[in-house]
């Protein structure tokens, strides 16, 4: 089990540095998590988060359990079985929970992204926008100022 969870934290550390660095892989990491978060998406994801939440809580549990156990041994004699039990499940729940704060971690970048991505497009347009008013200003300016030029070529000299 421990190597399975060894593995899900390198993948998702993998997956946070990917979002973290502008590449075409990012682009790609983004376009499949917005894509998991359509239609069942969110349903399956809560599912794994709340199971995985309930193993990680039973990993505390046991682990509390254990050193209760100590405390009511006569004499603080620790049993080398029971040492190496809570040595493992402290070193699960230690995985589990990096785990699901790294999950916790990918979702808020991948919202960042996103809300960077449409505060820069808006910004953009903003741009655009001012541009073209500023041109069409001066259109005006320059309409004006020759209008305003132009009776002064046509009087006729005395």
């Amino acid at each position: 089990m421990i190597q399975v969870l060894f593995i899900l934290a390198l993948a998702e550390m993998a997956l946070i540095v990917s979002l973290l660095f502008r590449s075409p892989l990012r682009q790609l990491v983004i376009m499949g998590l917005d894509r998991s978060k359509q239609g069942r998406g969110p349903l399956v994801a809560k599912s794994v988060g709340g199971t995985i939440l309930v193993f990680f809580s039973s990993t505390i549990y046991s682990v509390f359990n254990l050193q209760k156990r100590h405390s009511k041994d006569a004499a603080g004699f620790v049993n080398p079985t029971d040492e190496v039990l809570m040595a493992h499940r402290v070193l699960e729940a230690s995985l589990i929970g990096f785990s699901l704060f790294l999950a916790l971690m990918i979702d808020r970048l991948h919202y960042y992204i996103k809300e960077l991505q449409l505060l820069r497009k808006y910004r953009e347009e903003q741009k655009k926008l001012k541009k073209e008013s500023n041109e069409q200003n001066q259109i005006r300016k320059s309409t004006i100022l020759t209008t305003a030029q132009e009776p002064k070529d046509l009087k006729p000299n005395n």
